[in-house]
């Protein structure tokens, strides 16, 4: 199921503008972006909105100064004084 949204403008704006593919994905992605920077949907979410990897993602991202790990400093701090087990041992 998808969510269909109507943009208006001016009469006077050029049609062909609003026909241009660049046009429309760039407006996809900047509605989905503002959605992820107030914390309404995840980067999956966003990515698989906008049909691409997360690499990518966090390029747009990062275009748009959108934070790509959202901690405080606090947070930040005990995540990296947790252990880190090294690859292959059992939890």
């Amino acid at each position: 199921m998808s969510t269909q949204i109507t943009l208006e403008f001016p009469s006077d704006l050029p049609e062909e503008g609003l026909r241009d593919l660049e046009v429309v994905v760039k407006g996809k992605q900047a509605i989905v972006l503002e959605f992820l920077r107030k914390g309404l949907i995840s980067q999956g979410k966003a990515a698989e909105l906008l049909e691409i990897d997360r690499f990518s993602l966090f390029g747009l991202m990062e275009d748009r100064r959108i934070p790509v790990v959202n901690m405080t400093e606090e947070e930040l701090k005990e995540e990296l004084s947790r252990p880190v087990d090294p690859p292959g041992s059992a939890q």
